[in-house]
């Protein structure tokens, strides 16, 4: 190593190929930073993951866990209610979710309709469903769909419609679980849409409109593909949360009446903290995290390719 003087300061040159001694620590410097981060992620997500696997290969008997093996996993194949409450769970999956996605398409094309005044105050009123508590608007959905003294059997009462049973009866029990999800999430899965459709560039339906397209035509060629990458995101978010449904069933029904509206979620719950069979619930909990995993594959190759 050299010598250089520059006028008073003399200063040492290091040879040419040779790196800073900082450089090093430089390189360690940005996981200092992020290993609180990467800390609290294993400590609170990878590490309870880890530990509900293992939890499912054991049984509690007697106070003790027993290692079981896949006894748990095989047992779902044999329960009965495991396979009702995945029906229920698909039958809101198959009926409410495509429904819920129409009504969120359709409210998010009048949102931007240049025609509409005051779209602001619209967009914050149908998005206002979503800030509001799961418990608190399954408790005004129960008072509001009861059999008695409902708001809803009143006004049928005022025009001369017989009391619907929302909440005893197996079908509307799934109709009045239908239509609390409904209002929930139309106007959240709306704002997404809205905001992938604001990107799609005007001059798409200034040249249909010149080629003589009409509304329907615009609509199925210009919107929905642009609405594509947003149809895509707001189905598997949709996917994931129907699957994961437990606050509505759980405030409104409590999974009846004769388990007409038990999920799987809810069906989970009871396994864990009412009967305290947390193996099993653990089980229950990794069948459904793969049945997630089949169907956003699913979902993926049906509508990622063309995004």
């Amino acid at each position: 190593m050299t010598t250089t003087l520059t006028g008073r300061t003399a200063r040492a040159v290091p040879p040419k190929g040779t790196a800073p001694r900082s450089r090093p620590r430089r390189r360690v410097a940005p996981y200092f930073f992020v290993l609180p981060a990467l800390l609290l992620f294993a400590a609170f997500k990878i590490y309870p993951i880890g530990r509900s696997f293992v939890i499912s290969l054991h049984k509690t008997v007697g106070g003790t866990e027993q290692f079981v093996g896949a006894d748990n996993y095989t047992r779902l194949l044999g329960d009965p209610l495991f396979w009702t409450a995945l029906k229920n769970t698909a039958v809101i999956l198959v009926v409410q979710v495509p429904v819920m996605l129409a009504l969120a398409t359709g409210l998010a094309v009048a949102l931007n309709s240049r025609l509409l005044r005051g779209r602001a105050v619209f967009r914050l009123g149908f998005f206002l469903p979503m800030v509001t508590g799961l418990v608190a608007y399954g408790v005004i959905f129960s008072v509001l769909l009861n059999k008695d003294f409902g708001l809803l059997n009143w006004l049928m009462d005022l025009v001369g419609l017989d009391p619907v049973p929302w909440l005893t009866d197996p079908l509307w029990a799934k109709v009045s679980l239908g239509l609390a999800l409904t209002w929930h999430y139309t106007g959240y899965n709306a704002v997404i849409l809205l905001a992938r459709l604001q990107s799609v560039p005007a001059e798409l339906y200034d040249a249909a409109a010149v080629d003589g397209a009409g509304a329907w035509t615009s609509f199925r060629h210009v919107t929905l593909p642009g609405l594509r990458p947003a149809l895509l995101l707001t189905t598997v978010l949709s996917t994931i949360g129907t699957l994961q449904i437990f606050d509505e069933p759980f405030v409104l029904t409590g999974g009846g009446p004769d388990n007409a509206t038990l999920t799987i979620g809810l069906y989970l719950y009871q396994n864990a903290f009412k009967y305290f069979d947390f193996g099993y619930a653990s089980a229950i909990a990794y069948a459904l995290a793969v049945l997630i995993g089949i169907l956003g594959l699913i979902q993926f190759r049906l509508l990622g390719e063309k995004t």
